[in-house]
């Protein structure tokens, strides 16, 4: 450079380039996750603007990158989880890459996110198939999944809440305000978190002498369509239910919608529980009774279990549960006429 200029930095490299910082550290590095053509170019940047190292010091250290993939990226229970993971990011110095679950079984998955040099993947209400985990496994990529709709090898690291706890919670909140007809609209059966949700359910009507009614008893998707969808063949039971217990906000918001179709009152006509305690629950009208799950701190507890297991510690349980606790509002009263 001309005497007198300006000592070239990394950051006048990766501005020139066009590039992140993380990317011009990675080519001086000898790093192979960059493509060759970018490779190219920040190694003629690096030349025509003469950058030296400074004498004892090393060139940044590439960032960190984890995989947070989703199966639903608009959901209001995605959102909160998302800035519980962005959050634990940015305190722990990691960024987050945010994506879909591949529509089909992609082979590479695992080797490619390995050769881009991340950290691991957390996986949230997704449902992974064995040849995907063992596929992580081989890769030796630390794979961790929030409330999965399976779990294919017991081994897998999850995070979740006390689904049963909250099931009881909402069931006898209800119970205590004199419902019997209790109905539960739930998530796909086969999810561990809606089916902890609905033993609880049975619990707390089993501890109260009330037999759990089949016909009351449906499952969907956690979402609105599919609660609408439940709340209208509940209600058009010849025996109807006076209250619900829906595996979700979202469903609950559904629910809700078939009710005031009908003709139908919440809570006066119909008490309706939800599960998760989104911004759903306080915007809806009446504000939702829900049972809370701390869906950030889920979040943050993924972000932070999926870095222990790229340290190579040791977990004490491959599953954690945050707890849950009951929020009532104002979409459940006492049923009409009980004492």
């Amino acid at each position: 450079m001309p005497a007198g200029s300006q000592r070239a930095t990394l950051a006048m490299v990766a501005e020139v380039a066009g590039v992140s910082l993380p990317t011009v550290s990675k080519v001086l590095n000898g790093r192979g996750d960059v493509a060759a053509a970018t490779r190219e170019r920040v190694q003629e940047v690096i030349r025509e603007l003469g950058y030296v190292p400074q004498p004892g010091r090393r060139p940044a250290a590439p960032a960190r990158v984890v995989d947070l993939v989703f199966d639903d990226l608009v959901s209001p229970y995605s959102l909160e989880v998302l800035r519980g993971v962005t959050d634990a990011g940015v305190e722990s110095g990691v960024d987050v890459v945010v994506g879909r679950l591949p529509e089909r079984e992609d082979d590479d998955w695992a080797r490619r996110l390995r050769v881009a040099g991340r950290e691991g993947l957390i996986v949230v209400t997704s449902e992974l198939t064995r040849a995907q985990v063992e596929g992580f496994a081989r890769a030796g990529l630390p794979l961790v999944v929030i409330d999965p709709l399976n779990l294919p090898r017991v081994e897998v690291t999850s995070v979740g809440a006390t689904n049963w706890n909250g099931g009881v919670a909402a069931t006898e909140h209800l119970l205590g305000l004199g419902h019997r007809r209790i109905a539960y609209a739930g998530g796909p059966v086969q999810a561990s978190c809606s089916q902890a949700r609905q033993h609880g359910y049975r619990a707390a009507l089993e501890n109260a002498g009330v037999a759990a009614d089949p016909a009351l008893i449906l499952h969907g998707a956690f979402g609105y369509p599919d609660g609408l969808e439940m709340g209208g063949r509940l209600l058009d039971l010849p025996e109807p239910p006076t209250a619900v217990f829906a595996g979700s906000d979202a469903t609950a918001l559904g629910v809700m919608e078939a009710a005031r179709r009908r003709g139908l009152r919440v809570p006066e006509d119909l008490s309706v529980v939800g599960f998760d305690d989104t911004m759903l629950a306080e915007l809806a009208t009446p504000a939702l009774t829900t049972v809370r799950q701390p869906l950030q701190d889920m979040g943050r507890v993924a972000l932070r279990t999926l870095l222990r297991l790229a340290a190579g510690e040791t977990l004490d349980s491959h599953h954690v549960e945050l707890a849950t606790h009951l929020v009532v509002r104002d979409s459940t009263t006492n049923l009409q006429g009980a004492p």
